[in-house]
């Protein structure tokens, strides 16, 4: 069979080997790998016993290693990174930059951390790697990282667009300085995925998601994921399995089914937001949109450069106002959820802060920030929406801004 190429055949295809749809000796098969619960593996005799624990990873072994429901996710994910050698699962994203992080670091070394990244992986920075006696340095999404450099750097990590406020950072120049320092460099892709854009393509060591978000695609099920190249591969493996990492048998499953309709969901929610943004960006209550997709915004040049697309999340800034006055936007919305999260087929909408969760960056937007995710519904029905919730927040101050 000629490999698969584009994006969409490949989501089809990818994880669906015979060995994980057909029994031995079966002429025919089924479509989706089944779901294989085990903790415990039982073998034939000692001798085989003896011969798995030579090549643990080859097969079935124990059920913390897995089983073809784990396995078909796993390759599927890394088929989706050229150049990638393998992909380990975990239970939420966060454990995901967790595990990237500490197959790099030991005590005494040095992390640099994009000030504009998820806050759990600030959060992980200050209070889990600091003790251990490792030091992080946030720097501005922007800067030239080589003046952050200290001699015991070993790891970058990398946001982009950052989380909340969108920032695009200039991948393949990080890349460069960290190759010529001998830095490993961890990439949370979430926001793109491998669809819009490649991490492990762009000379990045790991490329990081939250599954939970468009892979899931559903708001069902946590899980992250790390795919590596050849030279950190075995080093992620004995590090995540040390740690104890594993996922179950059925979300692996739900994370699998998810991955199929992603490139269809993912143009859909990203042309959707883009309708929404430029729509925004033209409304008088509305201060700016922060989408590196629209022309004017300080990103968009390196999102035309490297992203083959924008996904579905953005943020937009209210002209006056604080966050109490939002809840009469946000509160009687018809197809907007108030919640945690994004990348699922249902819109969510949750204002933001960033004082507390910046320290390298100016932490003043000029107003407040509200977050969009923008889910399956038709855009015009959104659209009407968001216009209902700001005429109601516009109504709060008796004046047109």
């Amino acid at each position: 069979m000629t490999s698969p190429t584009g994006t969409n055949t490949r989501l089809t295809h990818a994880g669906r080997d015979d060995a994980y749809t057909r029994g031995p000796g079966m002429t025919a098969g089924i479509v989706n790998p089944p779901v294989w619960h085990a903790s415990t593996i039982v073998f034939d005799d000692l001798a085989a016993l003896e011969e798995a624990r030579k090549h643990p990873d080859a097969g079935l072994f124990y059920g913390r290693r897995g089983t073809p429901t784990q396995w078909a996710l796993e390759e599927a994910l890394t088929a989706l990174e050229p150049g990638a050698a393998g992909t380990k699962l975990y239970p939420s994203g966060v454990a995901a930059i967790a595990a990237a992080l500490l197959t790099v670091l030991r005590s005494g070394d040095h992390v640099l951390m994009v000030d504009t990244a998820y806050e759990p992986s600030r959060a992980f920075a200050d209070r889990f790697l600091k003790p251990l006696g490792i030091t992080t340095t946030f720097y501005p999404p922007t800067a030239d990282v080589t003046a952050y450099l200290q001699p015991m750097t070993r790891a970058i990590l990398i946001e982009s667009p950052g989380s909340l406020s969108f920032e695009v950072q200039d991948v393949p120049a990080i890349v460069a300085v960290a190759k010529a320092h001998n830095i490993a460099t961890v990439m949370d892709n979430t926001w793109a995925t491998p669809l819009l854009f490649s991490p492990i393509a762009h000379g990045v060591d790991f490329s990081v998601q939250a599954l939970t978000k468009y892979t899931g695609g559903h708001s069902d099920l946590m899980m992250g994921s790390v795919t590596t190249t050849p030279g950190w591969w075995g080093k992620l493996k004995t590090k995540s399995y040390l740690l104890g990492y594993c996922v179950g048998p059925d979300d692996a499953y739900l994370a699998l089914r998810g991955l199929r309709t992603l490139g269809l969901r993912l143009e859909r929610q990203g042309a959707s937001a883009l309708t929404i943004a430029r729509w925004l960006d033209g409304h008088p209550a509305v201060a700016r949109v922060l989408h590196p997709a629209l022309p004017g915004d300080p990103g968009n040049a390196l999102l035309m450069r490297d992203f083959s697309g924008a996904s579905g999340l953005f943020a937009f800034v209210l002209k006056r106002g604080a966050r109490a006055h939002t809840a009469a936007l946000i509160d009687h919305l018809d197809h907007f959820g108030i919640g945690f999260s994004w990348g699922g087929y249902e819109s969510l909408i949750l204002p933001v802060e960033l004082d507390g969760i910046r320290t390298a960056t100016t932490t003043d937007s000029g107003g407040q920030i509200v977050r969009l995710s923008i889910g399956l519904e038709d855009p015009d029905d959104l659209i009407a929406d968001l216009a209902r919730g700001l005429e109601r927040y516009e109504a709060q101050f008796g004046e047109a801004p």
